[in-house]
């Protein structure tokens, strides 16, 4: 067996990793707020915040402390025992939201696969066949076998067949089709409240109100998986607030660690007792360190300043994206939540959107797509003008090439 080497590049993923990704070219090593640097030493703004992961940032001091200050002190336990972190941040995501019970995993597939268990056994203790999901399409709700499954994207279930059945997808936004599938066989209703891969599109307030009334109607669940709208995203602290509608459970992870992994699963007294001892786990849930960062970036996200800046940094992006893609034709008008925000690609660029990603390296701004036809943008919550406006710049620099 070969000695592992001590320099290591792109290349080196290509010899040592599994397919099943294609990373960009370069290699970030370092990060400081919404500023990361490669191994060449250079710089990028950072629009992508690791999928919408990285809400504070990189290496933000509050997160940084908690993280050494619990490092120093206990990593993990398992599920035998409780602990400290886990007991605070459960404490306050509770008192913070409608839930009144919280169930920790690692990442929000996870945190989905707890929900939609507890959905199957939920339905099954009540009536006899109540097993049924409905969800929509383009939705996606991680890359286990069950939530691939329970996603409305095809491209996730090719090849992994058979998959689990009982799911119903439907279009997202419609109410008609909505009241045709769901019955009293019906165990949950889940969607996003904003999808996300599936190219930034927002729920209609109708058709979440429509989506809870005929939960309330057949006794099925609503399930609400805001894994990426959650902890501050859209300026809310959950989108569920902002859409004046709640859920019986609620999936996060994502932004909730600020790039430490960790996942949960909240619902209410009554729903949890349907998970009781024995019918699930996870050896790292809750594990001391997650939990310890994890309360840290809710404390922080929480401040209602936190909260007012995430519009006023969605205004200026969306003004000038808008004013982007109306210059050069590549994009139309913006649409999303807060801080996650979606160009679609105009006719003439069906299919580019990773391009004008591509691009951006080069510029020296980091990106997203939402599908091939959607440039996605997640910055930070709090990242500064300056370094918002110059990460714009350098965006309209990349576009201005590429139309050249």
């Amino acid at each position: 067996m070969s000695s592992p080497s001590t320099s290591v590049s792109r290349s080196t993923f290509d010899e040592v990793m599994v397919p099943n990704y294609v990373p960009g070219a370069i290699v970030p090593v370092r990060g400081q707020g919404s500023r990361i640097w490669d191994q060449d030493d250079k710089e990028y703004i950072d629009f992508a915040c690791g999928i919408a992961v990285t809400v504070l940032g990189h290496c933000h001091p509050k997160l940084v402390a908690a993280l050494t200050e619990q490092g120093n002190k206990l990593w993990h336990l398992s599920n035998v025992v409780t602990n400290e972190p886990a007991l605070r941040l459960a404490s306050k995501l509770t008192e913070k939201t409608f839930a009144e019970r919280v169930f920790f995993a690692n990442s929000g597939g996870e945190a989905n696969e707890a929900a939609f268990k507890l959905a199957r056994r939920y339905g099954n203790t009540r009536a006899e066949g109540k097993n049924e999901i409905i969800s929509f399409h383009n939705a996606f709700h991680g890359r286990t076998l069950f939530t691939v499954s329970v996603g409305g994207q095809a491209k996730y279930t090719q090849g992994f067949e058979p998959i689990p059945g009982g799911i119903t997808h439907l279009p997202f936004n419609d109410v008609a089709a909505l009241e045709a599938a769901i019955s009293d066989k019906t165990c949950a209703v889940v969607m996003e409240p904003l999808q996300g891969e599936g190219g930034i599109l927002p729920a209609t307030a109708e058709f979440a109100r429509a989506a809870r009334e005929l939960c309330n109607k057949h006794d099925a669940l609503l399930v609400y998986d805001e894994v990426q709208t959650g902890m501050g995203r859209t300026g809310e602290l959950y989108a569920y607030m902002g859409l004046g509608v709640t859920p019986d459970i609620l999936t996060t992870a994502k932004g909730l660690g600020g790039g430490f992994p960790i996942g949960a699963m909240l619902t209410t007294k009554a729903i949890a007792d349907y998970l009781p001892f024995g019918t699930h786990g996870s050896t790292y849930g809750g594990n001391p360190l997650g939990c310890a960062v994890a309360e840290a970036v809710l404390d922080t996200v929480s401040d209602p300043a936190v909260l007012e800046g995430v519009q006023v940094r969605a205004e200026k992006i969306r003004a000038r994206l808008d004013a982007i893609g109306e210059r050069y034709g590549v994009f139309g008008p913006t649409r999303g939540l807060g801080l996650l925000i979606g160009a679609p690609m105009s006719e003439a660029w069906k299919g580019r959107a990773k391009e004008i990603v591509n691009a951006g390296w080069k510029h020296g701004v980091w990106c997203l797509v939402a599908g091939p036809d959607v440039l996605r943008i997640a910055p930070s919550l709090i990242i500064p003008e300056a370094e918002l406006e110059l990460g714009l710049e350098r965006l309209e620099a990349a576009v201005a090439e590429l139309c050249a």
